[in-house]
């Protein structure tokens, strides 16, 4: 009897020990779920990382993508996010698709802009952010989120779904054509891709040319096929797409002051805790100042690239093109409400 005695507790002893304490059923209470997944966590485990993807359809190697990538490694860096990132329309080669993807719950980050959002959203004095010779200046960037304006695009958004994180600059758009373009009247009736929304269509309306909203990567073959005279884009874009190739005329018009809005899944935000969202949000806003100053200083470098590879480059007249512009804001084509810019400049501080 002391032997088996003895042996009983051995035995017990092992298996306290061992983690093994046995529990009806025969199973462990650190055996791992059926399904072969990890151990459920307990109050001592760290919480799941938190899975979100940074989605867009420029190039890996544009500005825009290297933003999103360093934004991730931040994030991944602070052990509580598992961020990968998915360019050059590896999801979608369609922003607005990404953004319905978002708006549905789907964990991803997409830089869209303010001229898209309010089309998809149906908000249409977000547009005024792009609106052609509104904001000039991308340094008024860093002042937006903190805008009564901001938090009330907010507000509306999130009643959709979608969280708009933050702003940054990408570049101004000017117009890069097969043939010279010197005055508005030279953009007459000329086939030029641009945004297929309201905006874009209200730019095509006042300069006089024929706006054709096609997926960017439609156009320069589009050109090449003379079914396209032109484009209008960002520098950096331009260039990185070889549109020299096929279009030997910039007029550095400048009309947009382009924007990529870097908008979430709002249910993706509020299942984080508090610690994780304030740290996400803010990171992507550092980051989205940090590139827009690298933008901005990469222009004049690409244009020169754009002379190097035979491009003419036109300084225009600006006032004329400012001029030609001035009856949307008379006519209100974009639905702005009375004193709208007057007070965006005050919140912006112009």
């Amino acid at each position: 009897m002391k032997i088996l005695r003895k042996v009983f507790v051995f035995v017990l002893a092992a298996l306290i020990g061992g983690g093994g304490l046995l529990f009806a059923g025969g199973k462990s209470e650190s055996a791992p779920a059926s399904g072969g997944g990890s151990a459920p966590a307990s109050a001592s485990a760290p919480a799941a990382k938190i899975k979100v993807t940074f989605a867009g359809t420029e190039a890996a190697t544009s500005e825009q993508s290297l933003m999103m990538q360093e934004t991730a490694d931040l994030l991944n860096a602070s052990g509580r996010f598992d961020a990968d990132v998915q360019v050059a329309g590896a999801l979608s080669a369609d922003t607005d698709n990404l953004v319905t993807q978002a708006k549905t719950g789907v964990p991803l980050v997409v830089p869209s802009d303010p001229t898209r959002l309010a089309s998809q959203f149906k908000i249409p004095e977000l547009s005024i952010l792009m609106a052609p010779y509104i904001l000039t200046d991308p340094a008024v960037l860093q002042k937006l989120p903190e805008t009564a304006l901001f938090k009330e695009w907010q507000t509306q958004l999130e009643a959709q779904g979608i969280t708009f994180v933050a702003n940054m600059y990408n570049g101004f758009r000017s117009f890069y054509t097969t043939t010279p373009v010197k005055t508005v009247a030279d953009l007459k009736n000329l086939r030029i891709r641009g945004f297929g929304n309201p905006t874009g269509n209200a730019l095509a309306k006042y300069l006089g040319f024929a706006n054709i909203g096609i997926p960017w990567g439609e156009v320069l073959p589009g050109i090449q096929q003379k079914t396209l005279d032109g484009c209008e884009v960002q520098v950096a874009t331009a260039y990185t797409s070889a549109i020299y190739e096929v279009a030997k005329h910039l007029a550095l018009t400048k009309h947009y002051l382009l924007q990529s809005s870097f908008v979430c899944s709002t249910k993706l935000l509020t299942s984080m805790p508090q610690a994780d969202r304030d740290f996400f949000i803010k990171t992507i806003r550092d980051m989205a100042q940090k590139y827009g100053v690298i933008i901005a200083g990469k222009e004049d470098g690409y244009y020169q690239q754009m002379r190097d590879k035979g491009v003419t480059i036109t300084e225009i007249n600006l006032k004329e093109f400012q001029d030609a512009i001035a009856p949307l804001y008379i006519n209100n084509d974009l639905q702005f409400s009375p004193g709208l810019k007057d007070r965006l400049f005050k919140e912006l501080g112009l």
